[in-house]
Parts: structure tokens; C-alpha cells; sequence
């Protein structure tokens, strides 16, 4: 009797082992900020919140500062295999449809985070961003939104007219084309080669992120002059795994993937808030000239982007994804 309980114990055990082993989720992802940034620790964060939640059943290999691939390689390095999961944004993809710029950055449509969160939320968004990822072999997730970016310069970016001849690294996608219809004269160049280029001179400003990650990137230790609050950029990055990955975790492993992504979202809007204060306050304290633009001046570049999404929008899937976005800002009353 002892003995057939025991075997039955011992085939209990090694079954619920199995079990473990068989819904055991490996993950490697790579994001193209470093640890030492407040993106980068908020990463970290979503990784142990989703190694807690599942029991540790997923487990994750993290990459950061592109220690694979550059960050514009990120997504096809996941889609084919040499990672699992994207962890950078959807406007590094604008060469495969320029859809991918909506998917990531709508260049001073939404004013803040949460707005653009409502989208993905209650705008069938999600649904609407997979059509196009699926089309590329992976699942959108989440993203999370640090809010409008600063641009740092070399020299003062007090108004439009500031931006004629402006020699700054530009993410690729449609910056390139509304800074260089305003005068400006963008090079797409990899986030890591941001602070040796400004160093060298051979940029005078960089779109890289807001003010605090670009203290982060060391940024403000060149160039001393930025802009505040920031508007002419909020791109969102985003979680995307390979499609085949993520169709074969378990049902409970996508939701705590996508609860965890919501929460990230949220935690790295809010966090980014209070920091972007304070480090206005300690950028102004060190000599820094940040500058908020006036009214007539934030009228000139919205125009010029409005003009730009139009001209963006050239494939059936970018129209679509413009419109769905129009649409809800018009029904939200942020746009006529």
C-alpha cells in the first residue's frame, strides 16, 4: 500500500514536472536603451514583473544598447530567429511600409501618452497594429510611451527658422522628411553613435529621446541648448515578438505579457513625468538653455506635419492606420 502511494506521489511529481517544463517560455529580447537610462531600468522592471508573475516560468535573455544587432535590425533579428522578441520601436521599420511610422510615432498628433494608450486600448488598436505586424511574421504586445521628446542641439532651437541648415541625427521615417521640408538637414544614423557624433561635430543636434534619457545619453554634456516641454515627437516603443513565439506560449503567459507591457506603460508615462521635471530644474541650474516654443511657432511645425502624414501615407496599410488614428482624435475632440 506504502509502496503504490509512493510511486503514485512520484508520478504525481514527475508529471506536474513535466507540466513546468512543457509550459516554460524562453525569451530573448533586445532594446536599444542602456541599463543605465531610466527606459533601460524601467525594462529591467517589466522583466522581473513577468519572471514573478508566471512562477518563473518565463524566463528572459535581455540585450540592451543594441548588443546584438543595431536597433534598426532589431525586428527582422526577431522575425528570423536571432532573437525572439523587439523591444526598440515601429518607426525603425518604415522602409518595409511606411505604416510602421504609425505604428510608433504620430510626430506631435497626440500631446501625451495616454492619449495614444487609449488608442491601443479602446481605439482597436491592437487589432489594427497586428494586421500589419502579422504581415511581417511577428505579434505587437504593448508599447510604452516615455512622452514628448527634446531635442538637444549645439546651438539655440528657440523657433522654426532656428531648424534652416540644422545638421541633427534623425530616427528614420517621416522626421527626415518634416525637418528637412522646415530647412533642416537630417542624418538617420544608430542610437549608440548619437554622442561620438555630436562630439566630433559632425551633427549639431540629435532627436534621441526626452530630456531625461537624453542626460542619460550624456547628451547635454555637449550640446547645450533643448527644448521644453517637448512637441515634436513622441514615438512609442514597443514590444514584438516573432509570431510563431508567441503563438506558442501558453494562453496565460500572453496575458501576463500584455498586463505586464500595460503596466510598464503606465509606470514609464508617470515616471517620466515627475523625472522631466526635475531634470528641467537641474538643466537649468547647470547653464542649460531649454526653450518653449510659443504658440506660433508650435502652428508652423503641426502644419508641416499634418503635410507630412499625407505625404507619408503612400501604401494602402499606412492610409488605413493614419485614418484609424484621425478618427479617434476627432472623436476624442483633440483634432478637427
Amino acid at each position: 500500500m506504502l509502496k503504490s502511494t509512493l510511486m503514485k506521489g512520484a508520478a504525481l511529481v514527475a508529471a506536474l514536472g513535466f507540466a513546468a517544463s512543457a509550459s516554460a517560455t524562453d525569451l530573448r529580447i533586445q532594446t536599444h536603451f542602456s541599463q543605465e537610462t531610466l527606459s533601460g531600468q524601467l525594462a529591467a522592471e517589466f522583466i522581473n514583473d513577468i519572471t514573478t508573475m508566471s512562477n518563473g516560468e518565463i524566463n528572459v535573455e535581455m540585450f540592451y544598447a543594441s548588443a546584438v544587432v543595431k536597433s534598426a535590425e532589431t525586428f527582422d533579428a526577431a522575425a528570423t530567429g536571432i532573437l525572439d522578441c523587439d523591444m526598440t520601436g515601429g518607426a525603425y521599420q518604415t522602409g518595409k511600409n511606411p505604416a510602421f511610422q504609425f505604428a510608433g510615432d504620430l510626430m506631435g498628433g497626440y500631446t501625451n501618452p495616454y492619449q495614444q494608450l487609449a488608442w491601443m486600448l479602446h481605439g482597436d488598436g491592437y487589432a489594427k497594429l497586428n494586421e500589419l505586424y502579422n504581415a511581417h511574421n511577428m505579434e505587437f504586445v504593448g508599447w510604452w510611451i516615455p512622452g514628448p521628446e527634446s531635442l538637444s542641439s549645439t546651438a539655440p532651437i528657440r523657433n522654426v527658422e532656428d531648424f534652416k541648415n540644422w545638421k541633427f541625427r534623425s530616427p528614420p521615417g517621416m522626421a527626415t522628411l518634416v525637418f528637412a521640408n522646415l530647412g533642416a538637414s537630417p542624418i538617420v544614423m544608430d542610437f549608440n553613435e548619437i554622442f561620438t557624433a555630436l562630439e566630433t561635430g559632425i551633427i549639431d543636434g540629435a532627436d534621441a529621446a526626452n530630456l531625461t534619457n537624453n542626460v542619460g545619453l550624456g547628451l547635454y554634456d555637449i550640446a547645450e541648448h533643448t527644448n521644453f516641454p517637448g512637441f515634436h515627437s513622441m514615438p512609442a516603443d514597443h514590444l514584438a515578438c516573432r509570431k510563431d513565439v508567441w503563438d506558442g506560449m501558453p494562453a496565460h503567459h500572453q496575458a501576463i505579457m500584455k498586463v505586464a507591457m500595460q503596466a510598464l506603460a503606465l509606470r514609464n508615462a508617470t515616471a517620466n513625468e515627475v523625472k522631466n521635471a526635475q531634470t528641467a530644474k537641474d538643466l537649468r541650474a547647470k547653464g542649460i538653455n531649454l526653450y518653449e516654443w510659443a504658440p506660433e511657432e508650435l502652428a508652423k511645425y503641426r502644419a508641416a506635419v499634418k503635410a507630412g502624414w499625407t505625404e507619408f501615407a503612400t501604401t494602402p496599410e499606412s492610409k488605413a492606420l493614419l485614418q484609424s488614428h484621425i478618427d479617434f482624435l476627432v472623436a476624442l475632440g483633440a483634432m478637427q
